[in-house]
């Protein structure tokens, strides 16, 4: 009889994009609160830690599961509670806060060994009209067929890190470059990349949604890291996401090349905020972010 661990990491090196997908579909809970319940599972992951981003999404999809169709999701601010046990399964409780003319609001709270991991709470709108502008897009930036992907750079990457790349369903090329191995000479606290997923995932706009809070997490902590000079193989670090907040505010497709334009305002007592932009590959404006991370680095004493 086949290892079950071993043939699901089989199918996440064949299909990423397919495991990620799946771990996004979310089951009805048996038990019953006065809250809506939906159970998960966890992406495999080589350290055996949640991905942030994946909680994030799967905390987006039972909320949305609570909604209308003809509401989206605009606007959601996430507290991480405590590390993710990726072995484990996750509970969702969705609260229903408010539903109004407009407007509806849900808070999802993430569940492991009955306590929370992650808290969130989500606004959804209507599409009504309104006025219009945005942040232009950054103009002279290679096109990400220019740029190397991450997977054509991690040649002195340990296997483990190795493994997380190569099972990672979603595409990245760094603008200037990626800061696994050295975060380059130039100390600047900005950076940029391009994402999509590794194959197309379908038309439900809902979805992209949610795989785009998923992709939201990822690399935004760097532009705190590179102001620094520090690259994520330094002994000793530790980084880990305190809160998190979206706004997504035009609708696009995941699988599609993003631009993911990353600054990093400030950081201060351990702490470090990082902010980001998600264009489309024709400048439009779709989703901006904000988060604050725990970032602590030996002193070389």
């Amino acid at each position: 009889m086949p290892d079950a661990e071993n043939t699901e990491t089989d199918h996440v090196r064949e299909d990423p994009v397919g495991a990620m997908l799946g771990v996004l579909d979310l089951s009805t809970g048996v038990a019953r609160t006065t809250e809506d319940i939906f159970t998960g599972r966890s992406q495999h992951m080589p350290l055996g830690r949640v991905y942030g981003g994946q909680v994030l999404a799967q905390s987006v999809v039972a909320a949305q599961r609570t909604i209308s169709p003809e509401r989206t999701v605009h606007s959601m601010h996430g507290y991480f509670l405590r590390p993710g046990d990726a072995t484990k399964g996750i509970t969702f409780s969705v609260d229903r806060i408010h539903d109004g003319r407009s407007f509806a609001t849900r808070r999802t709270q993430a569940f492991q060994d009955g306590v929370p991991i992650f808290s969130m709470i989500a606004s959804f709108q209507d599409e009504d009209p309104g006025v219009e502008h945005q942040e232009p897009m950054p103009e002279g930036l290679p096109a990400p067929e220019d740029i190397p992907d991450v997977d054509e750079m991690t040649g002195d990457v340990n296997p483990i890190s190795r493994r997380m790349f190569s099972e990672q369903p979603i595409e990245l090329r760094h603008i200037p470059s990626p800061i696994y191995v050295s975060a380059g000479e130039e100390r600047q606290p900005r950076q940029a990349v391009w994402m999509r997923t590794r194959r197309p995932i379908g038309d439900d706009a809902g979805l992209h949604r949610a795989v785009m809070a998923y992709l939201s997490d990822m690399t935004i902590q760097e532009s705190i890291l590179r102001a620094h000079g520090i690259a994520w193989v330094t002994p000793g670090l530790r980084v880990a996401s305190l809160d998190h907040a979206m706004w997504w505010h035009r609708p696009a497709r995941v699988d599609e090349w993003l631009l993911y334009v990353q600054h990093s305002p400030n950081a201060r007592g351990g702490r470090g905020l990082a902010t980001g932009r998600i264009y489309t590959r024709d400048g439009v404006l779709v989703a901006s972010v904000a988060q604050e991370i725990m970032v602590r680095v030996p002193s070389g004493d």
